[in-house]
């Protein structure tokens, strides 16, 4: 991420959220980070030929596009759980049904869900009332507490560094569909749910105030 120097909007959503990464865990206000990210689905026109002692296996440079496919991942950072939802597409309908199986399928019994997601508008809160009636959205927002990163500053969400081990430990290969991709992506999460796999969280907003007083624009005047 490339931040802006000297920008008020910007430290403001920075400071919001890592105030929000230093709350200790409660279950029943749960701090879950939220992104989204494509996978370019590609498959073989040629049967790889198999590892064998000393060599990898080889695949043919010529290959075939099979569409794209969303991958949403949830990631709980103190409780080292994540759920990795694939779907068709990342529409602002899309993400309010995601946002309805994160309250009602994930954390039914959490009473407020402290939601850190990317500054985009398919994540803002209006899109709850473009997917649902009045009273449903109203419903979902009010167990909801959101925070955005600042733009350029999705790095500051967790989630984002969840997906890239995502990405280096179970999508880099060719995969040829999206019913392949689902099991491969369900099979990673189990295995590091069972793990109990964690970020160690350590950049607090006095770190921000000295490492990067360059992004403050009263430390900039002063």
């Amino acid at each position: 991420m490339i931040p802006p120097n000297a920008n008020a909007e910007f430290v403001c959503a920075m400071e919001d959220v890592l105030e929000v990464s230093t709350r200790p865990y409660d279950p029943q206000h749960p701090v879950v980070c939220l992104t989204e990210a494509s996978k370019q689905l590609v498959a073989e026109t040629r049967v790889p030929i198999p590892a064998a002692p000393g060599k990898r296996t080889r695949s043919c440079d010529e290959y075939e596009r099979k569409g794209t496919a969303n991958l949403c991942m949830v990631f709980e950072p103190l409780a080292g759980q994540r759920q990795v939802e694939v779907t068709d597409r990342r529409t602002a309908v899309d993400c309010a049904h995601g946002s309805r199986d994160l309250i009602d399928v994930f954390y039914p019994q959490a009473d407020t869900i402290v939601l850190v997601r990317d500054n985009l508008n398919p994540h803002k809160p209006a899109s709850l009332y473009e997917a649902f009636a009045p009273a449903e959205a109203r419903r979902l927002l009010e167990r909801l507490e959101m925070h955005h990163t600042p733009k350029h500053g999705s790095g500051l969400n967790m989630a984002k560094t969840e997906l890239s081990v995502l990405a280096t430990q179970c999508l880099d290969r060719r995969i040829s569909g999206k019913d392949p991709l689902t099991r491969e992506v369900a099979a990673w999460v189990r295995q590091r749910n069972q793990a109990k796999g964690r970020i160690d969280w350590q950049f607090t907003t006095q770190d921000a105030r000295i490492k990067l007083k360059r992004l403050y624009p009263s430390i900039q005047l002063g």
